[in-house]
């Protein structure tokens, strides 16, 4: 049995992205879509049994219409070439309000076939080309799903925090209690664990979040489990199998460095009625983010050629990427970047932004403290003693001087 394993899609991230006058979309909607026709390429190519995915389709609580179409094309193409496909409900497919419908819900009221929405704790028992095959599907949980009793209401974040993971983590022991020894089973759930190294989401998240003990989720009764929700791919245990796919596009630069791609899950029968698991990731032509570093000393020559030789050094990394060019330089140099030659040597990127920090020298004058340490009140009282004015004259510009200070600074 072959199970494609992935998660985090995010349709609608589109910074970094401008418009595609072929296409009228975003060229990130567009970064996100090219790397979910890899997935459902392979899933087709390779004849997988399963498609596990495991929550979080869009950016938005409200996706837009072209967002939720392209969505549906793609898992459209899986389902009726005959492959289960499960969408777990991640926090952002979550409505803003009680009673409106989830992002992926539309699949479930018109009754797909081959599609399976996950809005509560539930498992299913699916027919797969290959056997048939047990998915417990934890979706993200609200805390008025689990906590609506008279006896919360008088609870801090942090107990609710408490009784959320308590929740979560029974429902799984309940789960799992109820499954066939004798069927391959697996546990798909958008959650946080303790152990999981985090990454951009950590931004993206909505609100404080329950976190689960990896002994949670790390129990014998499955064969592997697939976790969405954090974006780093990483594996947190061995046997059972626990796995973070990540997220399948590169979001930010926090994720620069993030190898972006979908787990391929090998269930085989082996001796004593004992199954074998192995899992791969796969890579996809994620959108390359690229920061490139540029220290500019006082001494420099020429300022702009140094900057054009470190983008000339990674030229092949800098054609169509995302890249940030940071430049740090003392201020005597600031005036001689020739930024058209700089913008130009970046025409080949996807995007591009470029970012000054500027090294000030402190002012210092004979006996007295640097300029930046002056109060802007202290500062005026020492021009004033520089300047040939009477006392009674300089008492009142002080005082209008300090009125000034105060509106600007309320």
């Amino acid at each position: 049995m072959k199970i494609i394993h992935f998660a985090d899609l995010h349709l609608g991230v589109e910074n970094y992205g401008r418009i595609d006058p072929a296409t009228g979309l975003s060229t990130r909607l567009n970064d996100f879509l090219a790397v979910f026709d890899e997935l459902v390429d392979y899933a087709l190519k390779n004849k997988v049994d399963l498609v596990l995915f495991c929550g979080d389709a869009y950016k938005s609580r409200e996706p837009t219409q072209t967002q939720q179409r392209e969505f549906a094309r793609r898992i459209n193409r899986l389902a009726t070439a005959g492959i289960p496909v499960i969408l777990l409900t991640g926090n952002h497919d979550l409505p803003n309000a009680i009673g409106r419908a989830t992002a992926t819900e539309i699949f479930d009221t018109l009754a797909v076939k081959n599609v399976y929405v996950a809005n509560k704790p539930e498992t299913y028992k699916i027919s797969t080309a290959d056997g048939m095959v047990q998915v417990v599907a934890i979706p993200w949980l609200r805390r008025s799903t689990l906590l609506a009793g008279e006896d919360t209401k008088n609870l801090s974040l942090e107990q609710l925090n408490q009784r959320l993971q308590d929740a979560i983590a029974a429902a799984i022991s309940n789960k799992a209690n109820e499954l066939d020894p004798a069927l391959p089973a697996v546990l798909t759930a958008h959650v946080s664990v303790g152990s999981a190294k985090a990454g951009s989401e950590s931004m993206m998240s909505i609100g404080q979040e329950p976190i689960l003990l990896l002994s949670s989720v790390a129990l014998p009764a499955f064969d592997y489990v697939a976790l969405g929700h954090i974006h780093k791919q990483q594996v947190l245990n061995e046997n059972p199998p626990v796995v973070y796919a990540g997220s399948l596009e590169r979001v930010d630069f926090g994720e620069e460095d993030d190898a972006k791609g979908f787990y391929v899950v090998d269930i085989t029968a082996g001796k004593n009625s004992k199954r074998k698991i192995s899992y791969k990731f796969h890579p996809v032509h994620a959108r390359r983010f690229l920061t490139v570093k540029v220290d500019l000393k006082g001494e420099e020559p020429d300022p702009t050629a140094t900057v054009l030789d470190a983008i000339k050094s990674q030229q092949e990394s800098v054609k169509d990427a995302i890249v940030r060019l940071n430049i740090s330089l003392p201020s005597s140099l600031e005036g001689q970047l020739r930024n058209n030659d700089i913008k130009d040597a970046l025409k080949d990127t996807q995007n591009f932004t470029i970012a000054r920090d500027v090294q000030r020298e402190s002012r210092t004058r004979p006996g007295a403290r640097p300029a930046e340490e002056i109060t802007p009140f202290e500062a005026l009282k020492e021009y004033l003693d520089t300047q040939s004015i009477s006392e009674e004259r300089k008492k009142t510009l002080l005082e209008y001087g300090e009125k000034l200070i105060k509106d600007r600074e309320f």
